[in-house]
């Protein structure tokens, strides 16, 4: 009942902040928008999700036998359902790593694989981020440098702690070790603990050792899907008559995706829509802003709560059958 309330209210949410800024005229705007581009729209947020399923297979390198590209499709789908209802998508990982092991992968591979699959994509917004700020800054966007700033490094703290972590892993453990002992937490305990952790650190090893080919291709598959799912905003504008760059668009949703992590409500639902009204209210006015919020938005995050229902009720049922057969 309390995960259905934190939805309710996430939803609620999600609608009352553009409702606020542009009331009924967001309403009107959005009976002008034209529904071939909301086609277009939705058609990259359905290839968005088979690049990620293309991505999962490749990491998986034949570990979950032979898995089809539906049922990839499928644990992806269902997956980002999990991230959209969970606080900071925290559903996400644990969905992940339950319909894996349904195929037989180890909790360390697939948790191997899904650290691979965020270091991958933490590279590719730290370039990108790098790159339009550049682009942004040289000309008269209104950028302010400390966003930028900030953000890169958040990004650089990231993927530098990943670092640091694997090249110091025994010494963490150690560490580890003995803060639990402090703690109290018996020996058995702590044993199973550390070896749960080098049996991760073998797997995302020996996951990062793909051939390079694979792993290049892995970049590049995340980059088109970032490349294409950050292009909705700026096609939500367009579609309503407003002018502005693509490379703009891009940051806005960076920072609002920053600024959705640490929103208590799934799907970071009312800081991601204040984000982006902050940002393009002075450019575009409330009016169209609230517009391209609630399309934005529809495409993002209710379109994949839509579709990923199905995929993520018809995944766990799934289980839930095999263990009644076993039983």
């Amino acid at each position: 009942m309390k995960r259905r309330l934190l939805v309710g209210a996430a939803l609620l949410t999600a609608l009352a902040v553009p409702l606020a800024l542009g009331g009924g005229d967001a309403l009107a705007a959005l009976a002008t928008f034209p529904l071939d581009t909301l086609a277009v729209m939705l058609a990259l947020v359905a290839i968005c999700w088979n690049l990620n399923a293309l991505r999962l297979r490749l990491l998986l390198a034949g570990r979950a036998g032979r898995l089809r590209h539906a049922e990839t499709l499928g644990i992806v789908m269902a997956s980002e359902f999990a991230i959209c209802i969970s606080p900071g998508g925290s559903g996400g990982p644990l969905t992940l790593l339950g319909l894996l092991a349904r195929r037989g992968v180890a909790p360390a591979e697939s948790g191997a694989i899904f650290a691979v699959d965020q270091l991958t994509d933490l590279t590719f917004f730290l370039v990108a981020l790098l790159s339009v700020a550049l682009y942004l800054l040289s000309g008269s966007s209104g950028v302010e440098p400390v966003w930028v700033a900030g953000l890169a490094g958040s990004l650089i703290m990231a993927l530098g702690l990943a670092g640091l972590t694997l090249r110091h892993f025994r010494s963490l453990l150690r560490i580890t070790g003995v803060g639990l002992r402090r703690l109290g937490l018996p020996l058995r305990h702590r044993l199973g603990l550390v070896r749960r952790l080098l049996h991760f650190r073998r797997a995302l090893i020996a996951t990062l050792r793909l051939p390079r080919r694979i792993l290049v291709t892995v970049f590049a598959l995340a980059t088109l899907h970032w490349l294409l799912r950050y292009s909705v905003l700026y096609l939500a504008v367009r579609g309503l008559g407003g002018q502005i760059d693509w490379a703009w668009t891009f940051l806005i949703q960076m920072l609002a995706m920053a600024a959705g992590q640490v929103s208590v409500l799934p799907g970071g639902a009312g800081s991601s829509e204040l984000a982006v009204a902050a940002l393009l209210t002075p450019m575009l006015g409330g009016r169209h802003t609230a517009a391209a919020i609630l399309v934005w938005r529809f495409v993002t995050y209710y379109c994949y709560l839509l579709a990923g229902a199905p995929a993520f009720w018809l995944a766990w049922r799934g289980r839930a059958r095999r263990i009644a057969r076993s039983s």
